[in-house]
């Protein structure tokens, strides 16, 4: 199996590119993210790559580091996601951003991905929700507040003020760290109006 190639940019195609490796050319398939990164053709680059080998089909994607291969092997193992699909929400958010958002169950931002609907960005979230929050860039108070709010289990005064948010048009995770922060600042005991009124002045800022 090819882990790894090391050579020139020969040139693209409309999803992969060519790198010569010593005369040899290997056609790597990548995400649009990873592709806009890679140099010009005749500059060097580095690929960590996966190898796919499916019936008497082998085809290699190419990614920019290896924890985004390793997000490819996670999405991958969830239902009803191909190798396609997984390329598709990788060419929309950076590993640390689908980190982030599987850990605050962040549909929308998972379903920015072409061809990626909400029942799937859910399934994603769902199956991929204990790994993500060891990647997440994110408080993990945040998410911990994120996960009792949409499992009905957080204080009644946060759930309302995190409610109330989202009426307004603030998105589930921005609320949530929002909320978050008025709570530790207000310390128990706050009510929901409050948390709502401290968290508006800090967003008029």
């Amino acid at each position: 199996m090819i882990g790894k190639l090391k050579g020139i940019i020969d040139s693209y195609g409309e999803d992969y590119v060519v790198i010569d490796v010593g005369g040899v050319g290997y056609e790597a398939h990548c995400s649009v993210r990873t592709l806009q990164a890679l140099p010009a053709p005749g500059e060097a680059a580095v690929l960590s790559i996966e190898t796919y080998v499916r019936e008497e089909v082998i085809r290699l994607y190419g990614f920019s580091s290896d924890i985004e291969r390793e997000w490819f092997r996670l999405l991958m193992t969830v239902q009803g996601v191909g190798a396609r699909v997984a390329m598709a929400v990788l060419g929309v958010l950076a590993p640390a951003d689908l980190a982030s958002a599987i850990a605050l169950s962040d549909h929308a931002a998972i379903s920015r991905a072409p061809g990626v609907g909400k029942r799937v960005a859910e399934r994603i979230a769902g199956e991929l929700k204990d790994k993500a929050p060891a990647y997440a860039s994110v408080d993990p108070a945040v998410i911990r507040l994120q996960s009792e709010v949409s499992e009905k289990r957080a204080p009644q005064p946060i759930a309302d003020a995190v409610s109330a948010l989202t009426n307004l048009g603030y998105g589930g995770p921005q609320a949530s760290a929002a909320v978050a922060a008025a709570a530790r600042a207000s310390g128990e005991g706050a009510d929901a109006a409050t948390l709502i009124r401290m968290v508006l002045k800090e967003l008029a800022k």
